[in-house]
């Protein structure tokens, strides 16, 4: 199993290596006018919690930013190979266990979302920002990158088409980048967007990396629920690619 694991991830940072400068201007780009727009534009006109915003939206950000990465770059891929470029077959009838190719992708998927954190992290404190960052820290961005990257593939293996992919995508993960807690708290939000925006991965992703940066009380049910979702999503994961087969 664990040669299995190793040949999917390896074939994956073998792609990563051959498009790295690439991958890294381009996980720059949003950041970077995030950062110029919500840090020097309205952040020196809006106060959040007593705080600077530039403090408060960079975390929100760098879960943004590990969910979109980690999401696209597994559930695209792997849809396009499946459907179109029909390499995932090579997998799929090699003597390689579901579990393997799933736990392949999903690390890859995570290590190119912690990549892309690291570059706003980078950034972040170009333009200023303060942020704390330890263990606890580390481990919510590795478990929001590891639940997306699985979300990626339940996506990719059970989606028939490119344009429904684009779809789920504008339904799911759009909604979530403007909603759980990115940009603005969602307490702010009415009461019952605020109860079904608390049931999102990335909420508990944005408010766990907040509450950590800037030395509020850890929410350690947010750690819980993300922990939860990994579980369910890459567990969903194996049992979809083995229906595949």
């Amino acid at each position: 199993m664990k040669i299995d694991f190793y040949t999917v991830f390896w074939r994956e940072m073998v792609v990563l290596k051959r498009r790295l400068w690439k991958f890294l201007v381009s996980r720059m780009v949003s950041p970077f006018l995030y950062l110029v727009a919500f840090g020097w534009g309205l952040g020196r006109s809006i106060q959040m919690n007593g705080g600077n915003y530039l403090q408060f939206v960079v975390p929100g950000i760098i879960a943004l930013s590990a969910m979109n990465t980690s999401f696209n770059s597994v559930g695209t891929s792997l849809n396009m190979s499946r459907l179109y470029h029909k390499t995932l077959e090579e997998y799929l009838i090699a003597p390689i266990s579901a579990f393997s190719v799933v736990l392949g992708n999903v690390l890859a998927g995570s290590l190119r979302g912690i990549l892309s954190s690291v570059i706003i992290l980078g950034l972040a404190y170009v333009f200023g920002a303060k942020i704390t960052v330890n263990f606890w820290f580390v481990l919510v961005v590795l478990l929001t990158c590891f639940l997306f990257a699985s979300l990626g593939v339940v996506a990719a293996m059970t989606i028939d088409s490119h344009e429904d992919m684009s779809n789920f995508s504008t339904f799911v993960i759009l909604p979530m980048s403007f909603l759980c807690g990115t940009f603005f708290s969602s307490e702010k939000l009415p009461r019952l967007f605020h109860y079904f925006v608390e049931l999102l991965p990335l909420t508990h992703a944005s408010q766990s990396l907040r509450a950590i940066a800037l030395g509020y009380d850890f929410p350690a049910v947010s750690l819980l629920v993300l922990f939860g979702y990994s579980l369910v999503l890459f567990a969903a994961g194996v049992i979809v690619v083995r229906r595949v087969r």
